[in-house]
This record gives structure tokens, C-alpha cells and sequence, in this order.
């Protein structure tokens, strides 16, 4: 406790965050914790607790000398199957600035000790790098099945993440090029332009599965 909030991690099992490992979802209780939205009970229930607990949706860390770490938000991290947590948003957001991507996301699986992604490219980027490389071979029937291509733009992912400091695994080991942008009207953007995770991933699921199938061998 602080002298004015309490404060306790809860569960988040569908992420594989337990109490217990002294992580999981930050929830907070205080005179100074506001008591419910206004004619709103069921948004209210889902945000305060019957004992007054305010879950705040942040994912937070107990240090070894009792700190509180935020991670992230609730919906927005992975845990790796070695034990590692990774911000998608935060290692998207560094892929992002590769002149090949237009778009990129980043998947994390609970079994997986490493992320993948999609990518949706620059295609006048791609053109423009091939005329300087003499490399027309990347402009070669379907992006989705250019296999140089996909090395190139990989490559240079990695690169961006060597040169942000981006931990060994943070890094993708592999990649999917899309060619249907992500955007508001086929519900993979939010109006506010985030990535509706939840759509990305039950839509493209049976390619992030394809993509550690190739890993993995």
C-alpha cells in the first residue's frame, strides 16, 4: 500500500499472467478511486469490483525490490513461451519506419518463443529499391509469394530493430506479406486508426499458424 492507494495484481489467464509470478492486470482501491460511470451499471461492473477495486487495464510487474512496473495494456501484450513479455505496439511501431512497410503487425503466441508479422508493403518504395538494386526479380508476380522479397523486407526489419535496441526476442522471425491494407471499413482499424487485435488475429490466424509451421520445420 501507499498512504493514499492500495494496489494488487489480478489474473489475466487468457494471457497466461498470474498473480502468483507477481504479474498481471494493476487494480487499484482508494477514497480517491471515482465510484462508477455515470448511468452506466454495466460499464461500471466491469471496471470496479463489489470490494471497490478499479482495474485500470494496465499490465503491470512487481520488481525484486517492490516496484510496480507497467508493462503495457491488457489487450495489447504477449507472453512468449520462455517467459518473456512483448509489446507488439511498441515493436511495430520501430518495424514501422522501414521505408518497404506501409503497415505492419506483430503476433505473439503463448507456445512460440518468438513473434511473426504482416506486412503490407510500400509498393513504391519496393519499385524505387528495385530500380536502384538492378533487382527486378521483386517485382515478380504476387508480393505474397516472393520469396526474395519477403527476405529483403524481413532483413530489413531486423536491422530497424537492431539499430532501436530491440531484444533478441522482440525480433520477428518471420514474415507474411498481405496485400489488403488494414483500415476502418473491413474492421481491422479502429476510427482512431489502432489495429482491432482481436479482428487481425481471428481474420489471419491460420497464417500466423503457417508462418511457425515454417519456423519451427
Amino acid at each position: 500500500p501507499t498512504p493514499v492507494n492500495y494496489i494488487k495484481l489480478i489474473d489475466i489467464p487468457e494471457k497466461g499472467y498470474f498473480a502468483r509470478d507477481r504479474v498481471g492486470e494493476i487494480c487499484i482501491r482508494s477514497k480517491a478511486v471515482f465510484t462508477g460511470y455515470l448511468k452506466d451499471e454495466a460499464k461500471t461492473r466491469a471496471t470496479i469490483d463489489d470490494a471497490g477495486w478499479l482495474r485500470t487495464g494496465d499490465v503491470g510487474r512487481w520488481t525484486e525490490d517492490n516496484m510496480m512496473q507497467i508493462i503495457d495494456r491488457h489487450k495489447n501484450i504477449y507472453k512468449l513461451s520462455q517467459g518473456e513479455f512483448i509489446a507488439p505496439e511498441k515493436i511495430e511501431g520501430i518495424y514501422g519506419r522501414s521505408e518497404f512497410i506501409s503497415q505492419v503487425y506483430v503476433y505473439g503466441d503463448s507456445f512460440q518463443n518468438f513473434p511473426v508479422a504482416l506486412v503490407v508493403l510500400e509498393d513504391e518504395y519496393v519499385k524505387k529499391w528495385a530500380a536502384e538494386n538492378g533487382n527486378d526479380s521483386i517485382l515478380l508476380g504476387a508480393p505474397e509469394t516472393n520469396e526474395e522479397l519477403r527476405k529483403i523486407v524481413l532483413k530489413d526489419m531486423i536491422e530497424n530493430g537492431k539499430k532501436r535496441d530491440l531484444m533478441s526476442f522482440e525480433q520477428v522471425k518471420a514474415i507474411a506479406i498481405i496485400t489488403e491494407p488494414f483500415t476502418v471499413e473491413n474492421g481491422l482499424l479502429t476510427p482512431t486508426f489502432k489495429a482491432r487485435r482481436f479482428a487481425v488475429e481471428k481474420k489471419y490466424k491460420p497464417i500466423f499458424d503457417e508462418l511457425y509451421k515454417t519456423i519451427n520445420g
